[in-house]
């Protein structure tokens, strides 16, 4: 378990309350940050905070500003802002529950594990996480972290429960502008029976296991082909899917379940590097061709030499 929590406070359900701690039930990827280069040199580029007229300033001289005019700023402190009185900021007070498929997923954002702070906050925990479990229920309520106050659900998980924050109504496009113009129902029995028989075909349980980033594992087989080596290019010998428009679909469909559900996804493209052009090259391809020379008449035309 992680040494911080990455909020501590009280989930309050009516007069009861419980010490709890989140932790977040994410980790971000290992994705690999290029920075930017400065290639004559092979130094990376960096970046300075200036002001237009001043130049450069020291940190301790910043502070946030909300613009309520063109060019005119109000000015918040960091103890100002940190004084702001809400009370979600130390307790989550669940104050509705409804069926755990309700919320459309579309408004979940990010999870986080919640735990019992001590062992004697354990029961009361335990008895909120059962009744959730019992009634197929979600909890929701409002908590404020890191400057922001969020819409959460809270729902059980394991032994444990998991909140996740929410999006709030207005961060949500309306997916009527959308799909207004796709027709509703109306797919021919056949054809449904196909798709049914495909998508059963590919049924099978969920194992994240198996999926993982082959763009990224592409860029660092890249990397490690260069380390130490000169530097190269890299050219995607990879076609690009050709575009088409499905004339049969029955005939796609049934050929589709012939194949057994379809072709597995393909693996991530090799890389292929290959030597940089040289400079001698560069310049020959860049400087501009020299006119032809106009064609001798055919009759003066003088013979060609031999090899």
């Amino acid at each position: 378990m992680p040494a911080r929590a990455y909020w501590s406070g009280q989930l309050r359900l009516a007069l009861v309350s419980i010490p709890v701690e989140l932790y977040s039930a994410t980790r971000s990827a290992g994705t690999i940050a290029l920075n930017q280069i400065h290639e004559p040199t092979g130094k990376r580029i960096k970046y300075e905070k200036t002001v237009p007229g001043i130049g450069p300033v020291e940190p301790d001289d910043i502070v946030k500003g909300y613009e309520v005019e063109k060019g005119k700023y109000v000015t918040l402190t960091d103890e100002e802002i940190e004084g702001v009185k809400l009370e979600s900021k130390k307790t989550l007070e669940l104050t509705q529950f409804v069926d755990a498929g309700e919320i459309d997923p579309i408004y979940f954002e990010k999870p986080y594990f919640v735990v019992p702070k001590d062992e004697l906050a354990e029961e009361a925990f335990c008895v909120i996480r059962d009744a959730l479990k019992a009634a197929k229920k979600v909890g929701l309520g409002q908590l404020a972290m890191r400057g922001h106050e969020y819409l959460v659900s809270l729902k059980p998980c394991g032994r444990g429960m998991v909140l996740e924050t929410l999006r709030y109504e207005d961060e949500v496009n309306k997916a009527s502008g959308f799909f207004r113009s796709i027709p509703e129902g109306g797919a021919q029995p056949e054809l449904m029976e196909l798709a049914t028989a495909l998508i059963d075909k590919r049924t099978a349980k969920f194992e994240p296991g198996k999926f993982h980033d082959r763009y990224e594992d592409a860029l660092r087989a890249l990397i490690d082909a260069k380390r130490g080596k000169k530097p190269v290019e890299v050219e995607d010998n990879a076609p690009a899917p050709k575009a088409s428009n499905v004339i049969d679909l029955m005939a796609a469909l049934k050929a589709s379940i012939e194949k057994g559900g379809g072709t597995p996804a393909p693996a991530p493209p090799e890389v292929t590097p290959r030597p940089r052009k040289t400079a001698a090259k560069a310049l020959a391809k860049a400087a501009p061709a020299k006119p032809a020379a106009k064609a001798a008449p055919a009759a003066k035309s003088a013979p060609a030499r031999r090899a």
